[in-house]
């Protein structure tokens, strides 16, 4: 099951996108959406990139750099979207 703010946020990742973009999007705290990422990441809905085409296959530091990465949703994580 998704959160509501899971889902919001899921909704904004169908694209790589910056993370300056998810704070203009979504209107959050950037710390509530660096821990929301974090969790994501974990449950592996979400894919952490250093720029647009370069993704992260070690432990990335999201609540320290956060702010510089790029974000994709996974495939597993559109399918637990399209469910919610």
């Amino acid at each position: 099951m998704m959160t509501d703010e899971e889902f919001d946020l899921i909704d904004e990742l169908y694209f790589v996108q910056p993370f300056s973009y998810l704070v203009d999007s979504l209107g959050w705290e950037e710390v509530q959406i660096l821990k929301l990422l974090e969790s994501l990441h974990k449950k592996g809905w979400v894919k952490c990139l250093r720029g647009p085409d370069e993704e992260i296959f070690d432990e990335p530091a999201i609540l320290e750099r956060g702010q510089s990465y790029f974000f994709l949703a996974t495939k597993e994580g559109l399918m637990k979207h399209n469910l919610g």
